[in-house]
């Protein structure tokens, strides 16, 4: 009479192979779990925390390559910024529109303490701001030609929103008279040198 089959074989296992199997399948799985344990934090370290998303990472931009009366835009917590070279003339222009705007020296806090007045900035030259209209969140044009056709011939340069008619000067200053109730806002920016700007970090905290 032949013996009867236990654990699927022919024979009975041995108690110490199974002993062996069991521990060597014990320190396997721990030993996976013990990957995944360190290998969680260090890939984690890789994203950023959901409040480093929020908060939109600062941005650099050369400054150095535009030209002067030239405009490019860069981009900050998913909004575009307006940075301008502006030429002598264009600064000259803006001495003359006082009296055309609804602030004309930055009363309202649309831009830090350290770009506030008349040019806006901390460097006269440079320009920056987000380029949002106060309005309703359209986009405005760059239209820096001098009496343009459609803007009248005292036109000195600046920004026309095409949604709703508001117009703004070449430092982000609101007109008088137009939907938009206040100045572009200048982002809180700072120089890391004479050549590339950092925007999102504080002049005044650097």
């Amino acid at each position: 009479m032949t013996d009867a089959v236990v654990n699927g074989s022919e024979h009975p296992e041995n108690p110490a192979t199974a002993r062996r199997k069991f521990l060597v399948g014990a320190t396997s799985v721990l030993s996976a779990v013990g990957v995944v344990g360190i290998m969680t934090p260090f890939v984690a370290s890789w994203n950023p925390s959901a409040k480093a998303k929020a908060a939109g990472a600062p941005v650099k931009v050369d400054v150095s390559k535009i030209m002067p009366g030239e405009q490019i835009r860069a981009e900050w917590r998913g909004k575009p910024v307006f940075i301008l070279r502006r030429t002598p003339e264009m600064l000259e222009g803006l001495k003359g529109l006082t009296s055309q705007l609804a602030d004309p020296v930055s009363e309202a806090p649309q831009q830090p303490a350290y770009a506030g007045g008349e040019l806006r900035a901390i460097n006269p030259e440079i320009a920056v701001m987000v380029g949002i209209c106060t309005h309703l969140g359209c986009s405005p044009q760059f239209r820096p030609e001098v009496a343009a056709a459609d803007l009248g011939a005292d036109w000195v340069g600046g920004y026309f929103c095409p949604c709703h008619g508001s117009k703004f000067d070449l430092a982000g200053r609101v007109y008088k008279s137009v939907p938009a109730p206040t100045n572009l806002v200048v982002p809180p920016h700072m120089y890391e040198s004479e050549s590339v700007i950092i925007i999102g970090v504080d002049q005044e905290a650097a």
